[in-house]
């Protein structure tokens, strides 16, 4: 029996078949089955998907295309398993019919995933109600490596059909602590979650700029998904002048940031909570940033928790805002490396 594919679905099969989304349901509220499950379905973290993630997110850590902290080992980038599991979805609806709408995205960074480890993928949609006309959906899921552990659980929440260019903006209905992205003028600016770390600091930002051959990538044009992501005319079919960026390619970028702030640390005890508030359109320029909103000390290490944050440059409106926590257990910790400036 051949090794699995890297991919939720093989794509080598359009070779050979006429539809590749036959008998799959359309992505509607209506067809929503609660509880429904997806997978397991196991892929392969190989060479090819570290490279290929590398290049949707211009992150080049040698943590992945070297050797890591973790036994010197090859390890994937935090995020790299983030969309196949907000994806699972499509092994049951039909991906190049779906215009949705991904509002909420929580992740647990468990542990790291390995060069050429066979990694199961599973989840289900747990809960569905509607609000201001629209229907949302929430799912959970979880990536398990080969020797059974965690590697890392996500929760989205994704508005399954909608007009993306008519909602963005709206921003959330849910009374947590406002983020609002400004920084006070006395902060203390660092770049990176040291011992010293205190309650205001923020962390110096990361700038990025996500073009159409990478968001195209990122969002399965290797699978022949087409998506307003991937696809200018779907995109103009959803109210939009451009396609936009994945929600889940903006959390990698999260997760590169926060790599690189908590070092290795970040993908053993990392959280974060982001909620997406504006569209943003391929090869728009992006800053992201994060303040030090408390840090707590205790005799297991330091738990440090942030506002984080998205914002377009050309008119400083954010279009992603969170939450993020790690604690740091006593003693050094080995810093992330990369390519990608910060100013």
């Amino acid at each position: 029996m051949p090794d699995p594919w890297r991919d939720l679905t093989d794509p080598r099969r359009a070779a050979h078949t006429e539809d590749l989304e036959a008998g799959l349901k359309e992505p509607v509220f209506e067809n929503l089955a609660i509880p429904e499950q997806f997978g397991p379905v196991t892929i392969t973290v190989d060479d090819h998907k570290i490279k290929r993630f590398a290049f949707t997110q211009n992150d080049y850590n040698p943590w992945t295309l070297q050797e890591s902290p973790f036994d010197g080992r090859r390890i994937g980038h935090a995020c790299l398993l983030g969309n196949d599991l907000l994806q699972l979805f499509t092994l049951v609806y039909a991906g190049s019919r779906t215009v949705g709408f991904h509002t909420e995205e929580q992740m647990w960074f468990d542990s790291p995933v390995f060069l050429g480890e066979k990694v199961t993928l599973s989840g289900s949609y747990v809960e569905a109600y509607e609000r201001r006309g629209q229907g949302y959906v929430i799912m959970e899921a979880q990536a398990i490596g080969e020797d059974g552990r965690s590697i890392i659980r996500h929760r989205g929440v994704e508005i399954l059909r909608t007009v993306p260019g008519a909602i963005a903006g709206r921003g959330s209905g849910t009374p947590d602590r406002k983020v609002t992205g400004e920084v006070p003028a006395d902060a203390r600016k660092v770049d990176r979650i040291e011992a010293g770390v205190r309650t205001g600091d923020v962390l110096a930002p990361l700038d990025k700029v996500i073009t159409a051959e990478q968001a195209a990538v990122f969002s399965r044009i290797g699978e022949f998904v087409r998506n307003i992501h991937s696809d200018y005319t779907v995109a103009r079919q959803g109210a939009l002048r451009m396609p936009i960026v994945q929600g889940q390619q903006q959390v990698g970028v999260i997760g590169e940031y926060l790599t690189q702030a908590f070092g290795q640390h970040w993908l053993t005890r990392g959280w974060m909570r982001i909620k997406f508030i504006n569209t943003l359109e391929v090869f728009e320029p992006i800053s992201v940033q994060a303040l030090v909103t408390d840090v707590t000390r205790s005799p297991e290490g330091t738990k440090v928790e942030l506002d984080v944050w998205v914002r377009r440059r050309s008119d400083d409106k954010l279009t992603a805002v969170g939450w993020a926590s790690c604690t740091v257990p006593s003693g050094p910790a080995t810093r992330a490396g990369g390519n990608s400036p910060r100013s």
